[in-house]
Parts: structure tokens; sequence; C-alpha cells
């Protein structure tokens, strides 16, 4: 089983409070994200859902799922959805030469027009985040963490790590790939249902 916080912390936020975790807002307004797309029938069926309740979110796409499946990355602006850049092929910064990290990087920027920037795992150096701010990019973290990638979380503890934890100005991260796909099915029209009753709206981030 996997470790890891469904909430991040206030202290990591503070220590590495170049990065983005969350907005301050008083307005009922939460951040959806999604890793690792764009994916077919999984990626249609979250902009699908996110129609219905006239919900914009922001994907945080990988270089190659862009250049193999463009049309429905295509889809994900048109709709008028934000996308950022998730490295060319999901690399991990703790394991990879800062050279390798942002020659990767700079691939999928030649597919994915987008200063945010969001580190595959949440894995960073300091030194590429460094560089990465310098250059331009806002690195996109996260406060609420839905676990769906974790094949040991139901869809119900999905959904459940979400609404207990998401409120005004949360940044959410969810998954359109194959592996969250059962998870997204099930809990996203929950998690969308269950904050728009209760007044919230689902914007992009910008």
């Amino acid at each position: 089983m996997r470790t890891y916080l469904t909430k991040t912390p206030w202290i990591v936020q503070k220590v590495f409070s170049d990065y983005t975790w969350c907005y301050s807002s008083e307005e009922k307004t939460i951040y959806l994200t999604f890793d690792d797309g764009p994916t077919p029938e999984v990626t249609d069926f979250v902009l699908d859902e996110l129609k219905k309740f006239n919900a914009k979110a922001t994907f945080f796409c990988v270089g190659e799922n862009v250049k193999r499946h463009h049309q429905l990355y295509e889809r994900i602006l048109e709709e008028g959805h934000a996308v950022g850049n998730h490295t060319f092929n999901h690399l991990n910064g703790f394991r990879t030469k800062n050279k390798q990290y942002f020659e990767n990087i700079e691939h999928a920027a030649a597919h994915i027009h987008s200063n945010l920037f969001r580190p595959p795992y949440g894995k960073i150096k300091k030194s590429q985040g460094r560089k990465l701010l310098k250059d331009g990019y806002q690195i996109i973290m996260w406060s609420v963490l839905s676990g769906d990638f974790d094949t040991s979380v139901s869809p119900e503890k999905c959904y459940l790590n979400v609404v207990r934890h998401a409120s005004e100005g949360s940044i959410v991260v969810m998954h359109d790939s194959i592996k969250a796909k059962e998870k997204i099915y099930d809990s996203l029209p929950k998690i969308l249902n269950y904050f728009s009753k209760r007044g919230y709206r689902f914007n992009r981030i910008a």
C-alpha cells in the first residue's frame, strides 16, 4: 500500500511556498486538476461530466499522450479548459538528471503550450524548481489528493477523500488515466454533484 497524505500539510506548503498549493479565496471555488492524459475514453468521460455541470478544470498532460491523441487534446482546449506540462514521458524529477529533465519538459512544451507545470509524482529537486520558476513556469502542486491512482483505494474512498478535505480555493488532483478509470467513472459525477449542490463553482487555473 502506498503512503501519502490526502491533504497537504500547511508546513509543506509554507516550506515550498514558491509553488502553488491552493488559492486563498472566500468564494466557493474549487480547482479540479487531471494528470497523465489525454487518454481515450477516460478523458472523454471527464470532459462529458464537466460539461454537465458547466465546470472548468485543468489538465496536466503528458507530452507523448498529447502527440498520440492530439484530437482529444484539442477537445480539452476547445471546451475552455486549461492545460499544463507534465513532462513528455512522466519523469520522476528525483531520479532524473537536470539536463535530461529540462530537455524532456522542453520536448513536451513543443506540444503543450502552457506556462503551468506539475511534476509527475510531485517529485522535483529544488534546483529543477528554481530553474523552471526562473523560466516563467508556475509550478502547480495540490492541497487535496483523491488517491484515484492507488489500486488499494476504493471508488467510494476516492470520493470521500475529496468531499471531506476540499474547500474554498482547494486544488484537487485526479487522473484521466486507465489506472484511475474505475474510480473516475464512479467518483467524479458524485464529486461534481456534491459541491454543485452546495453552491461551489469549478474553475480552471489561469
